[in-house]
């Protein structure tokens, strides 16, 4: 069984390619992949499959849970159909489960997602080292609670899942937390749900700069986002958003068939 290791932005995933769609990926395999001690470690898994005459990225948290979009892992997917040659260079659909998805790759290496609209749907907060911070829900395919705040994200304690409210957030939130730190710059960091705190999010930087355009009464715009794994570049549009950002892959090899075989 083939595996490639990449990141984006130090958000990392074990790419599986299953083009005969024949793998049983279950709770119990995605966690022991994703386990940095008994497996190979990653954020996320990453099973490439065809669906409808389509890529379709079927992505799965830590925790072994489903979950609906990955920005960060819609450009390693697509780093990876280009490398091993089952798409040329340049920009082609991916399906997920928040529907379709562009990608655009660059020589360089970048990634463009894009990635539908940031709908705001209300207000929360969430509760943080035992003090409540207001944010924006965002669905952007998936849901984030993005909270813009003076108070220095490097502070926070994220080691302990933030608190949020379980009626706006039946199936659980991603939790944002921003900072503006220059014209059109902000700095993320982020609890993502299933995983915990990741170096990086892609869904969370464009929820965090949507949030940020809301807060100054605007709905289109575009920012810098800083990350514990690096920088992305995000334009939110009347329409859609896009995400522009590094996919590296940097490993690929087999897995054991009776360790595989001997998890259920």
């Amino acid at each position: 069984m083939e595996f490639v290791k990449g990141h984006g932005t130090e958000n990392d995933f074990v790419v599986l390619p299953d083009l005969d769609d024949q793998l049983d990926l279950t709770v119990a395999r995605v966690q022991a992949l994703c386990d940095r001690q008994r497996g190979l470690g990653a954020d996320g898994v990453l099973r490439v499959v065809r669906a409808d005459g389509k890529w379709f990225m079927d992505y799965r948290n830590a925790d072994g849970s489903i979950a609906e979009m990955c920005g960060n892992g819609l450009r390693v997917f697509a780093r990876y159909l280009v490398d091993a040659g089952h798409q040329p260079q340049g920009s082609f659909v991916v399906a997920t489960r928040a529907g379709d998805k562009t990608v655009t790759t660059h020589p360089d290496g970048s990634v463009t997602n894009d990635m539908g609209p940031a709908r705001l749907t209300g207000t929360s907060i969430a509760a943080v080292d035992g003090q409540g911070i207001g944010g924006f829900a965002v669905d952007v395919g998936n849901p984030h609670l993005a909270c813009v705040t003076e108070v220095p994200v490097e502070s926070f304690d994220l080691t302990v899942p933030p608190g949020f409210d379980p009626v706006m957030f039946p199936h659980g939130v991603n939790v944002e937390l921003i900072n503006t730190i220059g014209d059109n710059a902000l700095r993320m960091r982020v609890y993502e749900r299933g995983v915990g705190e990741t170096r990086s999010c892609g869904t969370g930087t464009v929820a965090s700069v949507a949030s940020w355009l809301a807060g100054q009464g605007k709905t289109t715009g575009s920012a810098t986002v800083d990350v514990l794994g690096g920088q992305v570049f995000v334009t939110i549009e009347p329409t859609t958003s896009t995400l522009t950002g590094p996919a590296v892959l940097v490993a690929r090899g087999e897995l054991d068939k009776s360790w595989w075989d001997a998890l259920q």
